[in-house]
């Protein structure tokens, strides 16, 4: 983090990208491109929005068994973790597997003296931060010959910064709640096709900055706010037992600590209430619409 310019202490960890690194084989990648070009994923698990023209989620477990049970394996989560320096695990199955699609469309020809400006035209998803913590983009296109599509960053001191776009089974790892980001498009008319698995630290200790904003307008809600609910309340009923345990023994010892009380009391109800104002009623959700994010992230210039 502090190497571009962002404070260690603004995310989970002091990582804040990863160099591309081999991840999954060209094997396997092709397997989860049939499963995410099923008739059935297509149809009924994609969605679009105002910064991405096509996006396919919550498809998986169901729709897409060998993707959950490549991300979910132990290896996959020891790499993760390795990267990440801290142990991750995914935010919840929801966000496994997320894919951005952007297919051919008329050539357009790229200017490579064309600096990376501060507005979203050359962008396939444009300036924002992410929901979770951290991000792990995964390259299902072939590369080769493609011209663009690196992800560009914005540092603590407001430049841009292109991270190289790995080849295809390769990833890169982000912490990208707490970094603007944007993906660039691709120019010569080439796919591009990326897979985004959204991880979380496995601590329940390890604060938690998870909001909704960049999924709620493009996810089946009652799958969305059950799984978030789930793992939000398991992460807390494992505080609150470690309390307990230590209420009991502070009281047969005789001594209880109040300020160490009220200080878990803050953090449950301070988690509780960031809880609450994610789970946004279904009618005040507008479908797609992702633009005011884009915006926030916009207004982020240069660090005083």
């Amino acid at each position: 983090m502090e190497d571009i310019g962002l404070p260690a202490s603004n995310g989970v960890s002091p990582v804040a990208v990863s160099e591309p690194f081999r991840l999954f084989s060209e094997d396997a990648v092709n397997i989860m491109r049939g499963e995410i070009f099923s008739k059935e994923v297509q149809e009924n698990y994609s969605y679009t929005s105002d910064i991405a023209p096509k996006q396919l989620r919550g498809y998986a477990p169901k729709h897409g068994k060998f993707i959950f049970e490549a991300w979910k394996h132990p290896e996959t989560l020891a790499i993760m973790s390795k990267v990440a320096g801290v142990d991750l695990v995914p935010v919840m199955d929801y966000e496994i597997g997320h894919i951005n699609m952007s297919t051919p469309s008329e050539p357009k020809q790229y200017n490579s003296d064309t600096a990376i400006s501060e507005d979203d035209d050359e962008a396939i998803v444009g300036w924002h931060r992410d929901s979770y913590p951290f991000v792990c983009v995964l390259m299902m296109s072939d590369t080769t010959g493609m011209i663009g599509g690196e992800t560009a960053l914005r540092t603590g001191t407001g430049e841009i910064k292109k991270v190289r776009g790995p080849s295809k089974g390769c990833a890169v790892v982000l912490q990208g709640r707490y970094i603007d980001h944007q993906a660039l498009k691709v120019f010569g008319g080439q796919e591009r096709i990326t897979m985004v698995t959204s991880f979380r630290p496995r601590c329940p200790r390890t604060r938690d900055d998870t909001v909704l904003t960049t999924v709620r307008p493009i996810s089946n809600l009652s799958d969305l706010y059950g799984q978030t609910i789930e793992y939000q309340l398991e992460n807390s009923e494992a505080r609150i037992r470690d309390m307990l345990r230590n209420v009991r023994d502070a009281m047969k010892a005789g001594s209880t600590d109040v300020l160490s009380i009220k200080s878990f009391l803050d953090f449950e109800i301070n988690t509780l209430r960031k809880l609450n104002n994610e789970l946004v009623e279904e009618h005040l959700v507008p479908k797609g619409h992702l633009a005011e994010v884009c915006e926030e992230a916009s207004k982020r210039k240069k660090v005083a």
